[in-house]
């Protein structure tokens, strides 16, 4: 029997899930913080989200690396229940499974998929939670800015936006740009969390005042940050249509310089997973100019963000965040390096996945925790003398 690609029928059980998967992280920050004003209890979760949220993105990279994005070929449920333990999920994942027993629908990857949709929903609810305490808190909340709730409103609008990429994914069969799009909207997520936690800091605490940066240092904190997108851009495509292990030796690709590439076809961006846009499979000349270039791109990311952790470690009170950007640096240049040599491993993956969307936290804290020096005003080259006074 044909499964339909969306079944709305498992839609309350499946949040009824994810409101007791999220009443965990609400009850430990409730007792935690059980002494705490709200606005401290709300910059509590916005903490404990976004470290969900991250580990979210981790387990959609293992979902997808692992073959399990199409566990359950419907959405938002598993063959229109809400677990596969359903008598009629069962029959069709166990049919699908002895049919392909390698194929795409298992019952492990079905879990997998369905873990993490739960896991979403869950960062929904949590994300609503603040949204709503922001409101409701409007005001009297000690947040630096008069409409700070705005912010929060914003993130729970971005991940609808995730949620609706995350159903596209299922039932567009992996469509490589939507799958891109949603991994970017992870990071972007990311983004807007980690804005929250700085905005919503108590104003006692010593951390909140900002750290001035000359305006060189500034533009090129910004600049690492654009070209870090860039590249989790090119990253997501490179991951989306399995390019990896087009170049397997470093720094050679197929033992040449520049191989044979096609980059035409390699950015045709609107087409299914492993064809190009007239319907024709995607040569590994193709394969080969997307991973290419991710390498070149991240020659020159890598550069900037060495450079950006040298300046950052010479001014006193950024020493802990440089180290930690090199540290960040260095890893993914490591896993980077052993997706290539090792045959693309799954931790490797996974953790080249995690340290972008560390470097990414990272940097909008940084942009968010500092400001730029303003240049003193220029002095007139004539001074003018008051009465009683000389040269």
């Amino acid at each position: 029997m044909p499964v339909l690609p969306y079944n709305l029928s498992p839609l309350l059980p499946l949040l009824c899930v994810g409101l007791l998967v999220a009443a965990g992280p609400l009850l430990w920050v409730a007792w935690r913080q059980r002494k705490a004003g709200p606005g401290e209890r709300l910059h509590a979760l916005a903490l404990v989200t976004l470290f969900l949220t991250f580990d979210l993105v981790l387990f959609g990279a293992f979902t997808r690396l692992s073959d399990s994005g199409l566990g359950c070929p419907d959405w938002p449920g598993c063959y229109g229940q809400a677990s596969p333990l359903g008598a009629h999920a069962q029959a069709q994942i166990s049919a699908a499974q002895v049919d392909m027993p390698s194929g795409p629908v298992t019952h492990g990857k079905a879990w997998v998929e369905m873990l993490h949709r739960y896991l979403a929903t869950a960062v929904g609810v949590l994300i609503t939670v603040l949204a709503v305490g922001a409101w409701r808190g409007r005001g009297a909340l000690p947040l630096p800015a008069p409409r700070a709730w705005l912010l929060s409103w914003l993130t729970l609008a971005w991940v609808c936006v995730q949620g609706a990429f995350g159903a596209l994914t299922v039932t567009m069969k992996l469509f490589p740009a939507i799958v891109s799009l949603h991994l970017l909207g992870g990071y972007v997520l990311l983004a807007l969390l980690t804005l929250q936690c700085v905005q919503g800091r108590p104003r006692q605490n010593p951390l909140a005042a900002p750290v001035v940066l000359a305006p060189g240092l500034a533009v090129l904190l910004a600049a690492a940050l654009v070209l870090l997108v860039l590249q989790a851009a090119s990253g997501a495509w490179v991951s989306t249509n399995y390019a990896v292990l087009a170049c397997n030796t470093f720094p050679h690709c197929q033992g040449q310089w520049w191989p044979a590439m096609d980059f035409a076809r390699a950015f045709e961006l609107w087409r299914p997973l492993g064809e190009s846009a007239d319907g024709q499979i995607l040569s590994v000349q193709a394969l080969t100019a997307i991973h290419v270039a991710h390498r070149l791109m991240a020659m020159g990311t890598a550069l900037v963000l060495a450079t950006l952790a040298w300046r950052l470690h010479r001014h006193a009170a950024l020493r802990t965040p440089a180290r930690a950007l090199a540290a960040l640096l260095a890893a993914q240049l490591a896993t980077g390096l052993s997706n290539v040599v090792l045959g693309w491993p799954l931790l490797a993956a996974i953790l080249h996945t995690g340290g972008a969307g560390a470097l990414v936290v990272l940097l909008v804290w940084l942009l968010a925790t500092t400001r730029v020096r303003r240049a003193a005003p220029a002095r007139s080259p004539h001074r003018s003398l008051q009465p009683g006074f000389s040269e």
